[in-house]
Parts: C-alpha cells; sequence; structure tokens
C-alpha cells in the first residue's frame, strides 16, 4: 500500500519523516531544504546557490521513485521573502518544460527550518 522512498543521494530526514512516500502511483514528497545530502551542511552562499540546492535534493527523490520533474504535478514553494520570488523563481523554472510545468503555490512564511530561506515539496505521478 505505502512504500517508503528513501535515497542517500538527499538530505536523510531529521525528524519523524520521510523523504517521500508513494502510494500506487501518486509521490508525495517532504518539503526539501538546501541540506547538502553528504555533509548534511546547509548551502546558503545566496538565494539561487541555496535553491539548486534544494532542487538537486528533490532531484534525487524523485529519481529514487523512477520519476523525474516530467512527472511532477503539483509544487509549494515556501519563502522566507517574497523579494527573494523572482530569482527562486529562475532557478526553479530551468528544472521544467515551461509547457508541462506542474500547478504551484509559493507562500511567504515568518520562519522555515533550520532558518533557511526556501523549502519546496512535492506530488508526483507515474
Amino acid at each position: 500500500m505505502k512504500k517508503i522512498i528513501f535515497t542517500a543521494k538527499a538530505p536523510a530526514p531529521i525528524g519523524p519523516y520521510n523523504q517521500a512516500v508513494l502510494i500506487k502511483d501518486t509521490l508525495y514528497t517532504s518539503g526539501q531544504i538546501a541540506l547538502h545530502p553528504e555533509t548534511m551542511e546547509l548551502i546558503l552562499d545566496d538565494i539561487e546557490t541555496e535553491t539548486k540546492q534544494v532542487m538537486e535534493n528533490m532531484k534525487a527523490v524523485l529519481e529514487a521513485a523512477e520519476m523525474t520533474f516530467e512527472n511532477v504535478v503539483k509544487a509549494t514553494i515556501f519563502i522566507m521573502n517574497m523579494g527573494d520570488f523572482a530569482r527562486i523563481n529562475s532557478v526553479y523554472g530551468s528544472y521544467f518544460d515551461e509547457k508541462t510545468a506542474p500547478a504551484r503555490e509559493t507562500v511567504q512564511v515568518a520562519c522555515l527550518p533550520k532558518n533557511v530561506n526556501v523549502e519546496i515539496s512535492m506530488i508526483a505521478v507515474k
């Protein structure tokens, strides 16, 4: 029924959750932040580098479920500063074909885990 998805190519969970859960053909990912999977150090050089690490982490989780960004049907982006939206969106958008990009919402929040600037979660379907 429920299959837990785990890959060492993405940050290991740091709490009572999994990187993703697959139910039938639908993958529900946990939010990814800019933790480097090997060192578990945050990559916060600038917002573009931080967003790229988040997307690379998400790519690894999708691949562990034998999917790609083409399978993503919904994304949620949480950001600390809406002023960073254009720069985050530019990096995020480079991972998708604009014609088949998923549905998405972007929400500014008061705080994110480990005081990062961006967190992204996704739903994908085979």
